[in-house]
């Protein structure tokens, strides 16, 4: 899609203030379920499965992606073994990285995934509205609704006002946050 994976500024830094903090960490569930939309580098479920090690809190973490990464990119990412096991993990199969940690990769179209359990937070990772406005629209957010349980959080990147509005009018109660260096806020939204 001609854009970058992650932050110019620091991935590592983005993910953790996005999507680890405001998500992962706002949500009082334990055990936790995590729905990641845009595996990516996989950078996002690496820092989740360092903090699930760090507070040993079972943590489900399910990712949908339509688009992986091929091996030789993947290979250049990161020598870490537990982010390459990431990697390597299946699609389309559950598979237990760590003792607190629980991964499926989906190989899907968002559009026609459809959900066997509810989630506590979302982490909403699609590349810009600008590139992919069908991933941001009020269908999408609708279907990431109905499957969050009651008081989930979902977190983004963008601070768009439309994409605020659009959470708003399908239920959520959303609020911006400071964000990450190089970005001024991030949207963070409450079933």
């Amino acid at each position: 899609f001609g854009e970058h994976y992650g932050s110019t500024f620091g991935a590592g830094t983005e993910s953790e203030t996005v999507f680890v903090e405001a998500g992962y960490m706002a949500t009082s569930a334990d055990p936790v379920s995590v729905l990641e939309i845009g595996f990516g580098t996989g950078l996002n479920a690496f820092h989740t499965l360092l903090r699930a090690e760090k507070l040993m809190r079972p943590t489900y973490y399910e990712t949908v992606e339509l688009y992986p990464l091929d091996d030789r990119t993947v290979g250049e990412l990161s020598t870490d073994n537990l982010f390459r096991e990431l990697h390597r993990a299946p699609w389309d199969r559950p598979t237990v990285v760590s003792p607190y940690f629980e991964l499926r990769k989906r190989k899907i179209d968002l559009l026609e995934a459809e959900f066997t359990r509810t989630f506590d937070a979302v982490y909403f990772d699609a590349f810009s509205p600008a590139v992919q406005p069908e991933m941001w629209s009020r269908d999408i957010f609708s279907k990431l609704f109905a499957a969050m349980s009651e008081h989930a959080v979902l977190t983004t990147y963008c601070a768009k006002g439309d994409v605020r509005r659009t959470l708003q009018s399908v239920g959520f109660t959303v609020e911006r946050l400071p964000g990450p260096p190089g970005k001024r806020e991030i949207l963070r939204a409450e079933k």
